[in-house]
Order: structure tokens, then sequence, then C-alpha cells
């Protein structure tokens, strides 16, 4: 299997595995919850957690598979606001985390081009 037709599984995966973080260690994403969206943080920290398991079923289907990944990279231009309020608020934190925290703003770029890929690659194929 070439490293392109992996693509979309990878990136699946990757998304699987972040939507159960947020039910499994829910405290970690409540924090980076914008302070400014209505309700309860733990109820963004699951309704992001849906959101991505969705996505990476949506990822895996060859027919549903280029508007995933569309509705994926969204998703990432989406969440910047979290990384963001997570970087702000971590900022007097020891080197290690917040390192991390300023880490994943940029880490945003590649997975946005990530999933744009998939999308162009899976319009590229014969149906």
């Amino acid at each position: 299997m070439s490293r392109t037709a992996r693509s979309p599984f990878l990136l699946a995966g990757m998304m699987a595995g972040a939507g159960l973080l947020h039910f499994t260690v829910p405290k970690v994403f409540d924090g980076t919850v914008p302070r400014v969206l209505p309700g309860s943080p733990r109820a963004w920290t699951y309704a992001s957690g849906v959101v991505e398991c969705a996505l990476a079923v949506g990822l895996v289907h060859p027919r549903t598979r280029r508007i995933t990944a569309r509705a994926t990279a969204g998703f990432f231009v989406g969440v910047f606001p979290a990384n963001v309020q997570m970087a702000v608020d971590w900022r007097h934190r020891p080197a290690l985390p917040r390192a991390a925290a300023f880490g994943r703003l940029p880490l945003q770029i590649p997975l946005v081009l990530w999933a744009r890929k998939v999308a162009r690659a899976e319009g590229a194929s014969p149906s």
C-alpha cells in the first residue's frame, strides 16, 4: 500500500485517538476550551471528542472520505483558538509544557495541509 493510500487511515487513526482521549482524560481538554464559549468546558470537550471520532469514521470510508477530509481541515482551523488558549494559559508553566503548548500552534498548519491532501487525492481517484 502506498504512502498516499495509507494517509487517510493514518489521519483517521490520529483523529480517533484524539477523540477518545477527550473521553478518557477530559480534564486535560477542559482547560483548553476558550472561556468566551457558552456552556461548560466539559460539554465542549465531549462534543469535540464526538466530532473527532465521527471524522475518523468518515475518513475510513471511501464514499465519504473527500468531504470528511475537507471537514477535518476545517476542524483543525476551528480548534486553533483552543490551542491559542492553551498557549496563553501555559505561558508561565515550566519550559517543557510551555514549549509543548506553543509547539501546537504551528502544528495546525501541516495538519490542515494533510487533510486537504487527503481530500485532493480522493477527488483525483476514479469513482
